[in-house]
């Protein structure tokens, strides 16, 4: 019993010895950040002769952190003697050198260790790590290079090298590494890219990519995953032809079923490369109906023309073109529930670009009426319908349809924009009190895009008719507003320019700004609507349309001519001078991104 109780003191001293020196240890550290090194050092060096290798790498430290060079040199020395097979210290021994200026002295031991290097993979990655450590990149670097030589294994620490030359961020040799490492490792392609993307920082880099993949590719054209990597390439460079051309030569050198231009396809659209998009699903097509692929291109093929088309690049020929692919489509496939989508598209491509409205109505007039029509489609269907027989001057057809679809699809997104439009239809045929009823129930819809528009709507109106209760220079604006829907844009304008001089005191100002902005955006001419934006925003800051020119203002500016200094300012600006502005939260996500936040 009294043996045991003698362990149980020994073991509690012992314990409460260890908890007084980390309380020690703490305190020196406190010292330390606090800005008085002499009095940690005094601590560690109290604490290292207690205990002099658990506290060696603080007490170095410290002296080093004094420029006390000598004592530090001594004491490594004395450790180096007692324990010559651990290379900790002169590794540190090295550091010690360096930081008094002698490199010569440093590099001439790591020269030594190169040396002597075993041919161990596990002390070559000890004596590396030890390196790592001290923060010293190019030595660790060294010894795994030496380490492959030694076992004559040139895929040995690859992982270990390539997390080296991402922390030094040495491009070229991350480059290789990887270039080396990918041929037997596909699956790491994608890692590959994302450490490419983190670390170039221009085309220069892109380019030595490139070049150092044409030289492997040209040695070993069979590689896959050079051509694969070589199309990445020409993506981050925006070489979209380029990207596709590569694609497509790896594509039918393989005679695949075209799955990696089908995604490819897909990431072209997200960059509004369309015209090579197109070239990809019509290589695709071309593989004949047999290929799994064939109708999913064929529909792919239409959508990005249409995507094309609404985006603004396009000649005429596209339009007529689209028309074609689309009845082409209808014709191959029948028009039945699979094809109602198609259906629905033509006949908003007729109505809105080729302002074919009653081809459009009739289309789509058969469109609703197939059976077997997915709900949400056929809802879509109906409003589109509406939208025409409105521009058809059939308002009451109009208003029914979209009271159907109200009904069908109450307390829903689907159903408020029922609500909208029949507002709207309202609001275009002068019927502003009706109008307003059905907007004020709008102002807490749960689609924030139609609460918005909603309230907005709401105050033009009743802005307006507070100004001039009459309402006629609205309804003039209100028609005018009707050829913006319709994309007229030239009798829009004709009508705009026309309020003024037939109610001079009106009360339209800034939105007649804001309606030939947007007839500007609707051409894409995105450096004429600036200065109309502007114009409201300084000349009508606490107008109805102040906060969205500001927003819009960021919008062109971020995305559309690329200046992201202006577009942060803008931002900044609803934050600052508009905080109750609907796009508060989306220009401080904005502002916080381009300010170079990272993404939450």
């Amino acid at each position: 019993m009294r043996v045991l109780y003698a362990v149980i003191i020994l073991v509690f001293c012992f314990s409460a010895n260890l908890l007084a020196q980390d309380n020690e240890l703490l305190l020196a550290r406190q010292y330390s950040a606090n800005g008085e090194p002499q009095k940690a050092l005094e601590i560690l060096q109290k604490l290292y002769k207690q205990n002099n290798e658990t506290y060696y790498g603080n007490y170095v430290n410290a002296l080093l952190n004094l420029k006390k060079f000598d004592e530090a040199e001594s004491i490594t020395k004395k450790l180096q003697r007692r324990h010559p097979e651990d290379h900790q210290y002169a590794i540190m021994l090295g550091n010690i050198y360096t930081q008094q200026g002698n490199s010569a002295k440093a590099d001439a031991i790591y020269d030594d260790l190169l040396k002597t290097l075993p041919a161990d993979q596990g002390e070559i990655s000890a004596l590396a790590s030890q390196f790592y450590q001290n923060a010293n990149m190019d030595y660790a670097i060294r010894i795994f290079q030496q380490g492959r030589k030694l076992l004559k294994n040139d895929n040995a620490f690859t992982y270990e090298l390539i997390n080296l030359y991402r922390f030094k961020r040495d491009k070229v040799a991350l480059t290789e590494e990887y270039l080396n490492f990918l041929p037997q490792n596909p699956s790491f392609i994608n890692q590959a890219q994302n450490a490419f993307s983190n670390v170039y920082e221009g085309s220069t880099d892109y380019d030595m990519l490139k070049f150092a993949l044409l030289k492997r590719i040209q040695k070993d054209p069979q590689q896959t995953i050079y051509a694969d990597l070589l199309t990445w390439q020409y993506l981050q460079q925006k070489e979209f032809g380029l990207a596709l051309n590569q694609a497509l030569a790896l594509s039918r050198r393989q005679n695949d079923d075209g799955n990696s231009i089908y995604d490819l396809c897909r990431t072209l659209i997200q960059n509004e490369a369309y015209d090579e998009a197109i070239r990809g699903y019509e290589y695709i097509i071309e593989k004949g109906k047999a290929s799994p692929l064939y109708i999913t291109a064929k529909i792919e093929l239409i959508n990005t023309k249409n995507l094309k088309i609404t985006s603004g690049k396009y000649q005429q020929a596209d339009l007529l073109g689209l028309e074609k692919d689309y009845t082409d489509l209808l014709t191959e496939f029948g028009r039945n529930a699979s094809t109602a989508f198609a259906m629905q598209k033509l006949a908003n491509l007729q109505a809105f670009k080729l302002h074919k409205t009653i081809d459009a109505q009739k289309l789509l007039e058969e469109a609703v009426k197939l059976a077997g029509v997915r709900p949400a489609l056929l809802a879509d269907c109906k409003l589109d319908l509406g939208d025409i027989y409105l521009l058809n001057n059939q308002p009451w057809e109009a208003t029914l349809l979209y009271s159907q679809v109200e009904k069908d699809f109450p307390a829903t997104a689907i159903g408020q924009d029922a609500i909208f439009r029949n507002a709207k239809l309202a609001y275009y045929t002068g019927d502003f009190t009706w109008a307003k009823g059905q907007l004020d129930v709008l102002k807490v819809a749960t689609s924030q895009l139609i609460a918005n528009d909603a309230l907005n709507l709401l105050l033009l109106i009743q802005d307006n008719l507070a100004a001039d209760s009459s309402g006629a220079a609205l309804k003039m604006y209100a028609r005018a507003d009707l050829q913006i829907f319709a994309q007229n844009p030239d009798k829009a304008v004709m009508t705009l320019d026309s309020i003024d001089k037939k109610f001079p005191n009106n009360n339209l100002d800034d939105d007649i700004l804001m309606s030939k902005s947007r007839i500007l955006i609707q051409k894409k001419d995105y450096a004429g609507t600036v200065p109309l934006l502007k114009k409201i925003a300084e000349e009508h800051p606490n107008g109805l349309w102040a906060d969205d020119a500001v927003f819009m203002l960021g919008d062109i500016y971020e995305n559309r001519l690329e200046d992201k200094a202006t577009a942060k300012n803008y931002y900044q600006k609803i934050i600052t001078d508009y905080p109750g502005s609907l796009w508060i939260n989306e220009a401080r996500k904005r502002f916080r991104l381009l300010r170079g936040d990272k993404p939450v």
